[in-house]
């Protein structure tokens, strides 16, 4: 063993002697997810998801899109309960790295259940083999100062090597308003102009990820920011789907 691989087990055993993990979920000491925490996840159940904006039991009718959606599919692993929120929010604000790769295994699980279901236009909701790259909404420029590290593009590197797939950090991301008191028009109106593609994607079809989709403002602008600059199409995956 080197010396710095040494160094870096010892600073690790000292940082969790001083600071043991805990589940997330419920803050037992052990693992960042326990067992029972793990088992309750609010899996959404691919079949019965709506085909487009990737909302629980929205086969049938939704109300969270009502076919109105930029990305071809959108595909989400877990409702807003449970532990699935401090999934997200321990990663995103509170330094927990560790959930990146843990994270990005639950989305790929929802990926593989969905790639046996339709989109609205009859392909798979997702077909790895007809993924071009992973690309990811980022942080504005002020949170990735503030945090030190842009929270999807973690998750998103994870994911992208998981699905074999190369990584694209093709959007760049403006500040815009706090959102959390808007609602769906005000969210979109807020949001519009906010991202831009820097990258060439031309003719690409692209999987774009983020954490949580709750009205679909922030998926929807970067959709329409790749497509601009010429994705070929764009199939949206998120950690969380709030409705």
């Amino acid at each position: 063993m080197s010396m710095r691989r040494f160094a870096h087990k010892a600073a690790d055993a000292a940082l969790e002697l001083l600071y043991p993990t805990r589940c997330v979920g419920c803050e037992m000491p052990g693992e960042l997810l326990c067992d029972e925490c793990r088992a309750d996840l609010p899996w959404i159940e691919q079949r019965r998801a709506c085909p487009v904006c990737g909302a629980a039991f929205g086969d049938v009718t939704c109300t969270g899109c009502e076919g109105d959606w930029e990305p071809r599919a959108t595909i989400a692993a877990l409702g807003f309960t449970g532990a699935a929120p401090r999934m997200a929010t321990c990663l995103k604000d509170y330094h927990e790295l560790r959930l990146a790769p843990v994270n990005a295994a639950a989305m790929l699980c929802a990926l593989e259940e969905a790639s046996f279901w339709p989109a609205r236009d009859g392909r798979p909701r997702f077909d790895a083999p007809a993924t071009d790259a992973v690309c990811f909404v980022p942080a504005t420029a002020e949170a990735y100062a503030r945090r030190g590290y842009d929270h999807m593009e973690l998750t998103a590197r994870k994911l992208a090597g998981m699905l074999g797939l190369p990584l694209a950090d093709a959007l760049a991301r403006r500040a815009a308003s706090d959102q959390r008191d808007l609602g769906r028009t005000g969210r979109a109106e807020n949001l519009r102009g906010t991202m831009s593609a820097v990258e060439d994607v031309s003719g690409l079809r692209l999987l774009l990820v983020d954490d949580v989709v709750t009205t679909g403002a922030s998926i929807r602008e970067a959709t329409r920011a790749l497509l601009r600059r010429g994705a070929a199409e764009v199939t949206a995956c998120s950690l969380i789907r709030v409705w």
